[in-house]
């Protein structure tokens, strides 16, 4: 459905503490607020999932960037991943450390033949592509014990094009290299315009071996997003930890779904440009 755009943005499927609800709520919205700035104006939804993940990615609130936990090493090691619907051009990076905006070097990565990169691999890939680089220890922030999880967009634009990407600094303690859910196509996010979007977060290992996002992505024409994304989530008791998902699909239809303790998601269209954010489902229905 050509000349209508939505946009959703989540923060991560976790446990928020009250005093830190309210940075959550503003900061999803305003990641909503620079993807839906450029879609209003025919902008493109990769571009505006990468504009939304920015932001996102500069707020110690969240787990990604700036935000990121540490690794056992005491380092910031991020992973991002970008997936065009129009083109199923994918771009990823894991395990990168001296980045200031990791979901940048994977959108860097989108037109290019290997679909991710990981550790000094990434790294060099994003000097070269003139990603903007930092002092790795420049992105420690202050950190929790918990409270922290994988954020991600996913986005339908003017022209009918789908996009989805995802952005993490993976788990609390993790050995180095570890990489999760959030840069495997197919398992943290995948985008087709001919069926949707997805973006994950949770236990990135459970995740991955449920392939969440493939089966969403087979589910959603049959059940529509959200009860592909319940459908595929509540499987995570098989494997262990909670989850949380966004998804769309070339109808502009929306859902999101977790069975994590909140799940901060903001969402905006063409029709309510203005958007709304929630730190639970059952807040939806307020």
């Amino acid at each position: 459905m050509k000349g209508r755009w939505v946009l959703l943005v989540h923060g991560g499927a976790k446990e928020i503490e009250p005093h830190e609800e309210e940075d959550n709520r503003t900061g999803c919205l305003e990641a909503l607020q620079a993807g839906t700035e450029l879609l209003g104006r025919g902008g493109s939804a990769v571009d505006a999932v990468e504009a939304s993940i920015r932001v996102l990615e500069r707020l110690p609130v969240f787990n990604a960037g700036f935000g990121s936990v540490l690794n056992v090493r005491g380092e910031v090691e991020m992973c991002a991943a970008m997936m065009d619907g129009a083109t199923l051009d994918v771009g990823a990076v894991g395990a990168l450390m001296g980045v200031r905006h990791p979901v940048s070097a994977a959108r860097a990565m989108l037109r290019k033949e290997p679909v991710l990169l990981a550790g000094a691999g990434a790294f060099a890939f994003a000097r070269d592509n003139h990603v903007e680089l930092v002092a790795p220890e420049s992105m420690v922030a202050a950190h929790r014990e918990d409270g922290h999880d994988t954020v991600g967009a996913v986005a339908l634009d003017l022209n009918g094009n789908i996009a989805a990407g995802t952005s993490t600094g993976g788990l609390e303690d993790a050995a180095k290299g570890r990489m999760g859910d959030s840069p495997m196509p197919g398992c943290g996010f995948y985008a087709d315009n001919k069926i949707g979007g997805v973006a994950l977060s949770g236990h990135g290992e459970g995740i991955a071996r449920l392939a969440a996002a493939a089966q969403i992505m087979g589910a959603i024409k049959q059940l529509g997003p959200e009860q592909a994304i319940e459908k595929a989530l509540s499987q995570m008791e098989r494997v262990g930890g909670d989850a949380g998902g966004i998804a769309l699909d070339p109808d502009g239809r929306t859902g999101w779904w977790h069975n994590s303790p909140h799940f901060a998601v903001a969402l905006a269209s063409r029709d309510a440009p203005d958007g709304r954010v929630w730190l639970h489902k059952a807040e939806e229905k307020e």
